[in-house]
């Protein structure tokens, strides 16, 4: 985190303060918050949930699909309005709210539990790339390969912070996003092509009629587009981008006012510009799944998981293109894991301060927890993908469903800050409120719809996972 050591990005000084951009171009290069969040969200939710539920219900959930990449945004971008009306990130905004605390608030400790819930997906992501390594170059053992993954991420992760972070998820995400939605293009010149017909069916709304359809949308629905773990990195991302600090603490002058408005038009543009990014990512991964797959009755299950998903481009490009998916499934789960690494440090580093488990006196002190994290999360992974080497779809299917859980919380707690918290001068106009608090009630209907159900299908799936023997 070299770049991190000139400057302590959760400090607001009167020294950083910068005139937001006037043009579009100049606008478009301070983006980049958003880009990172799509480096996780376009992984192993599209690549394995997406695909896979477009493989099992072809066309069914395609509306699932849009509403989930869509209306999540208004929730992100209130989010983000706070951090730059505060200079506060996600947990410190929730730790402000009233209600039951011990330490501190209890939406933080609900983050906490989340968090618990779901870094099993981390070992996930181990396996995928494991899966995809393992068929690119066989014969090495999974628990190699899986070393290999952790210790790369543990490298990436130290030698370089937020701007690495940009730099590295901008290339992958575009190059994933291109080639994918490329190979989607492509079926309509084969046997596989999409009909106007079933794209009219899959944008009717319908409920699923029986549970494992149930959990297995609300798992994609919690991890496709931005889901709760994304809206709860987002401001930190935005923080440590500088969208609060150029904006300035605040005061009750115009100036300060108009700088933050047009900071506040740059962080909205970040998010929709990345919106159509992994908008168009996720649809092309559903597409290809129920296209391609669906009809094929290949279902991307567990330990054949990869080597079922690298027949997705062969139907539009030629047999010779499974090396080519292979790698680029590498790159779409090791992205993640690395950029969902890098976001868990930051967020527990702050857990542990709010909950005054640690102190941080100065700059440096966070940096260092944030390190120790990014060396903690990538060998957690490990630990779950040795302990259920099998289970990779599993597990993620499983973040996926805590995260569904938690997006009335945090939704709610978004809402909250924009009537109580935020600065009136950055208010956004009726339309996006009207957005938002649609956006809150029916992620919270969703929610309470199908969380009964996918519990109990959940515990159902978790009788057939067999972690792997431990021998003496």
């Amino acid at each position: 985190m070299s770049e991190a050591a000139q400057y302590d990005p959760y400090a607001l000084s009167v020294d950083d303060i910068q005139e937001p951009p006037t043009s579009l171009w100049q606008a478009l290069r301070k983006i980049g918050p958003g880009i990172i969040l799509a480096g996780s969200i376009v992984g192993s939710g599209e690549l394995i949930i997406t695909t896979g539920l477009g493989a099992k219900y072809g066309f069914a959930f395609l509306w699932l699909i849009l509403y989930s990449c869509i209306i999540k945004v208004f929730v992100q971008i209130e989010l983000g309005r706070y951090a730059i009306s505060s200079g506060k990130p996600t947990l410190a905004a929730l730790d402000a709210l009233p209600g039951p605390r011990w330490r501190t608030h209890w939406l933080v400790w609900w983050w906490f539990f989340m968090l618990l819930a779901t870094v099993a997906q981390l070992g996930g992501m181990i396996g995928g790339v494991q899966q995809a390594l393992n068929l690119t170059l066989p014969g090495v053992p999974p628990w190699a390969w899986g070393v290999f993954i952790a210790v790369s991420i543990i490298v990436l992760l130290l030698s370089g912070g937020y701007v690495m972070i940009e730099r590295l998820t901008t290339f992958l995400v575009v190059s994933v996003t291109a080639v994918t939605v490329l190979g989607a293009v492509a079926l309509q010149f084969t046997s596989f092509a999409v009909s106007w017909d079933q794209i009219g069916k899959g944008l009717v709304p319908g409920l699923p009629d029986h549970a494992k359809a149930t959990y297995y949308a609300f798992a994609c629905f919690g991890i496709t587009g931005v889901g709760a773990n994304e809206l709860y990195y987002y401001p930190y991302w935005c923080v440590e981008k500088g969208y609060a600090r150029w904006t300035g603490p605040r005061t009750d002058d115009e100036a300060w006012g108009r700088r933050a408005r047009g900071w506040m038009r740059v962080l909205q543009l970040d998010a929709w510009v990345s919106m159509v990014v992994f908008t168009s990512a996720t649809l092309a991964f559903y597409f290809l799944g129920a296209a391609v797959l669906h009809p094929k009755k290949m279902d991307p299950a567990d330990s054949q998981m990869i080597e079922v998903l690298s027949h997705l481009y062969e139907e539009s490009f030629g047999s010779w293109t499974v090396r080519a998916f292979l790698i680029g499934a590498w790159a779409v789960l090791f992205k993640t894991l690395y950029v969902s690494s890098a976001g868990h440090s930051r967020l527990t580093a702050d857990f542990f301060g709010l909950a005054k488990f640690v102190r941080f006196p100065e700059s440096d002190s966070r940096r260092a927890w944030i390190r120790g994290l990014c060396v903690f999360y990538p060998l957690l992974a490990l630990t779950f993908f040795l302990a259920f080497p099998k289970s990779p779809q599993a597990m993620v299917k499983f973040g996926g469903m805590v995260q569904a859980a938690t997006l009335p919380i945090i939704c709610s707690a978004a809402l909250y800050l924009r009537y109580r918290y935020t600065d009136r001068r950055l208010a956004p106009n009726r339309i996006s409120d009207a957005f938002l608090i649609f956006a809150v009630v029916s992620i919270t209907a969703v929610a309470l719809y199908a969380t009964p159900i996918s519990v109990i299908e959940w515990i159902d799936v978790l009788k057939g996972v067999k972690p792997l023997p431990l021998k003496p």
